[in-house]
């Protein structure tokens, strides 16, 4: 069964659409999803929670349809997110016997693991918290309460680089049992290198691919050559950069030929990224 199925998903701004986007994520791994800010990942992630009203699709969680079984679902979904606006004047405490109160099967000695692991003080107020404090309560709170899909939304943006991979550790050890399935939108590539399965990369709107991480990174190439060289592969490029040395450029791997007689080498996630974002610049 699959954990999270977003099928053909459309949605109309004044100044952006979301395109017949779809994508699978199975149970037991994990997804990163990525793309360039306004490229449509919070969009997506609010249409699949039902927080914005679709123009057409479908989104299937653990078998069901979201809209049809929306209060049900939501029991079984961790939602965490980088930026947390939380009532600052508030302790946490206080707020956690709000919040657990819309859980039916809240696991009170799992949250409290979680403040031990994560090093929370709960009779601190909010506004005491620094904002990578905040970031790893609003993940106790979405990881305490049975929840089957995590969705998490730049749930590293405000964590030091040492609390990052504690946090990383943490998502590859939940997925293992095969239950708990994450889909993990980030912009910190390098954290989807460590711990992502699949990755999803969205672009104004429109879905690029979606599959198993190595066979994306395997899909492109990072070639270099001569400046000279450049008019030989221009037009196959997705976008390039040149410097006096010569020219850097992204290219499918099927578009790539051995005859070039050029320096052809696998991108990271990060090169990928930053090559389609080059690619609106040069051909606006």
């Amino acid at each position: 069964m699959l954990a999270l199925d977003v099928r053909n998903i459309s949605k109309n701004f004044p100044n952006f659409q979301l395109k017949n986007v779809s994508f699978q994520l199975e149970k037991g791994y994990i997804m990163g999803f990525i793309g360039a800010n306004g490229a449509g990942k919070t969009t997506t992630i609010k249409s699949i929670l039902n927080m914005t009203r679709l123009d057409s699709g479908e989104v299937h969680i653990l078998g069901k349809n979201m809209i049809e079984h929306e209060l049900h679902l939501k029991q079984e979904i961790g939602y965490a997110m980088g930026t947390v606006d939380f009532y600052t004047r508030s302790k946490v405490k206080t707020l956690t016997n709000v919040i657990k109160r819309f859980y039916a099967h809240w696991d009170e000695e799992t949250y409290r693991n979680y403040l031990r692991k994560f090093k929370l003080d709960e009779n601190k107020k909010i506004a005491e918290m620094s904002m990578g404090m905040r970031v790893k309560y609003n993940l106790a709170l979405a990881l305490s309460h049975g929840a089957k899909l995590l969705i998490l939304d730049e749930p590293t943006s405000g964590l030091d680089p040492v609390a990052r991979d504690e946090l990383l550790d943490i998502f590859q050890g939940l997925v293992v049992g095969g239950e708990i399935s994450i889909l993990f939108s980030t912009h910190i590539t390098s954290d989807l290198e460590k711990c992502a399965d699949y990755i999803t990369f969205i672009e104004n709107g429109k879905i690029i691919r979606s599959c198993d991480k190595e066979a994306f990174k395997e899909s492109y190439l990072i070639l270099n050559g001569a400046v000279n060289q450049l008019d030989q592969v221009k037009d196959r490029l997705i976008s390039y950069k040149t410097n006096s040395f010569g020219f850097t450029g992204l290219i499918h791997a099927s578009d790539f030929d051995a005859s070039y007689a050029m320096k052809a080498t696998a991108p990271s996630l990060e090169e990928i990224m930053i090559y389609f974002a080059k690619k609106e610049e040069q051909y606006v």
